[in-house]
């Protein structure tokens, strides 16, 4: 079984956390990335005119990002990761799964947080992609050195 780990990490903490669950999943990673950046300003929650604030507060905000994803045909199961934002996942995310075609693909969503939970942004992915296979979500901490799955 061909897998691979997608991820969106504006901080590291996601990064880290996917390639260890790639390697121990045998799986190949990629990371979505926005053609703008995030900066420290740019995460700033407190600030409510801050980019990712602004983001989060749109429903329908897509950020643009690159355009250099895998070919998702060869794959059949595909991690998506992301931290926590707002109780669900980083709106680049949703530019990603709206951006590729994941229709009959085994869909496994993993986060990180500070101190949310996964429950809601999994019912939220589930609610807006009903399309999508989820088989399975968990929240991430401390070292990966199995397979989620």
């Amino acid at each position: 079984m061909k897998k691979l780990i997608v991820f969106f990490s504006a901080s590291g903490v996601t990064e880290k956390a996917a390639l260890q669950l790639a390697k121990a999943a045998g799986g190949e990673s990629y990371r979505i990335k926005p053609i703008h950046p995030y900066t420290k300003e740019d995460l700033d929650w407190r600030n409510k005119s801050s980019r990712s604030s602004i983001e989060m507060q749109d429903p329908s905000s897509r950020p643009e990002i690159e355009k250099d994803w895998p070919d998702v045909k060869s794959y059949d199961v595909i991690y998506i990761g992301f931290p926590i934002w707002w109780g669900v996942a980083p709106r680049p995310v949703n530019t990603f799964i709206e951006s590729l075609n994941l229709c009959g693909k085994k869909i496994v969503l993993f986060a990180t947080s500070g101190g949310s939970r996964i429950d809601y942004a999994v019912n939220e992915m589930k609610k807006h992609y009903p399309e999508l296979q989820i088989i399975a979500s968990a929240m991430l901490k401390g070292e990966i050195s199995s397979d989620i799955i």
